[in-house]
């Protein structure tokens, strides 16, 4: 697997490419390998960091379960500035709010596929991301989403 570590300000995060896709993302340094796909993910997650108005337009591949894919798939379907409750995506893809809690920490490409919007019914909910519900607060604020909490 290739690999490049980005410094962010939640920590430094590696993504990981294969086979022509962004398949991970983890908060940790690793890699510093030279792809034209790594690299283009590398500029997409710095300019994030700058303004979160800049999203992501990355081939990704969830390497996981068909529910773990459609949870994420249900999370990258969540807007810039919008939140969705951990009970909301319970309700779109048919199974209990605990699972979708459990499909948000198997996410294994965090930030570009945004599990920090799942709330939960009455706060913030977890996070599996370096730094917690700290990071979760972080990235929320940066993308100026459910202000109403924080």
């Amino acid at each position: 697997m290739l690999q490049i570590t980005v410094d962010t300000p939640t920590g430094p995060m590696t993504l990981s490419e294969r086979d022509g896709a962004i398949v991970r993302a983890e908060w940790e340094s690793g890699g510093s390998d030279d792809t034209p796909l790594l690299r283009q993910a590398a500029a997409q997650l710095t300019a994030y960091f700058e303004d979160a108005s800049n999203g992501f337009d990355l081939p990704l591949r969830v390497e996981a379960s068909e529910f773990q894919q459609a949870v994420c798939d249900a999370m990258v379907a969540i807007p810039l500035g919008e939140t969705k409750t951990y009970g909301e995506l319970s309700k779109e893809l048919g199974v209990p709010a605990q699972a979708i809690g459990q499909g948000c920490g198997g996410n294994p490409i965090p930030v570009i596929i945004p599990c920090h919007r799942v709330l939960g019914a009455n706060g913030l909910g977890g996070f599996s991301g370096l730094g917690g519900v700290e990071t979760k607060v972080w990235l929320l604020k940066h993308e100026r989403a459910g202000g109403l909490l924080i």
